[in-house]
């Protein structure tokens, strides 16, 4: 809830605090009148103003606090971007000894060397036109003497030249 609407809850409340005191003072006044028998210099009389006081001291802190959440400020969210600059880190990989590669396995790592050593699987696929099995196997083999690296991104995967 917004600070206004507690606001105009706690007033509300306040205001039914202050009906109630209202109301029991004058009941516990009518009933020190019949029972009392020293009348108005009973003690019982000092008891019940400080009593009322004190119950009117605490209706108006209610109130207090209730006004100043209807009449606070909201609260301002600041909200800052963060603006991210790839930085782009050149990698030293080793040398990748082509003679023991068979044909298939060089053109898929001459395909992800082109593309700056980092790929979609599936556009491995699309270059090579090989079909998506023949890229996974082609792909595990590479991966197995760790020449790639295949990373999880949501339903697909990226290519990345160890």
């Amino acid at each position: 809830m917004k600070n206004k609407n507690v606001g105009f809850l706690v007033i509300g409340i306040a205001v039914l605090m202050a009906i109630i005191v209202f109301l029991f003072q004058g009941v516990i006044k009518d009933n020190l009148d019949l029972t009392c028998s020293h009348g108005p210099t009973c003690e019982m009389y000092s008891n019940l103003n400080v009593q009322t006081w004190v119950s009117f001291v605490i209706v108006g802190i209610v109130l207090a606090i209730g006004l100043f959440l209807v009449f606070s400020k909201e609260e301002v969210r600041i909200v800052t971007k963060i603006k991210t600059r790839k930085v782009h880190i050149e990698k030293k990989s080793k040398p990748i000894d082509y003679s023991k590669l068979d044909k298939d396995e060089k053109i898929i790592i001459k395909a992800v060397e082109e593309a700056d050593g980092t790929i979609f699987q599936s556009d491995l696929v699309e270059k090579t036109e090989f079909s998506k099995v023949k890229v996974s196997r082609i792909l595990d083999k590479l991966e197995g003497r760790q020449l790639i690296e295949r990373k999880r991104r949501g339903m697909t995967n990226v290519v990345v030249l160890k």
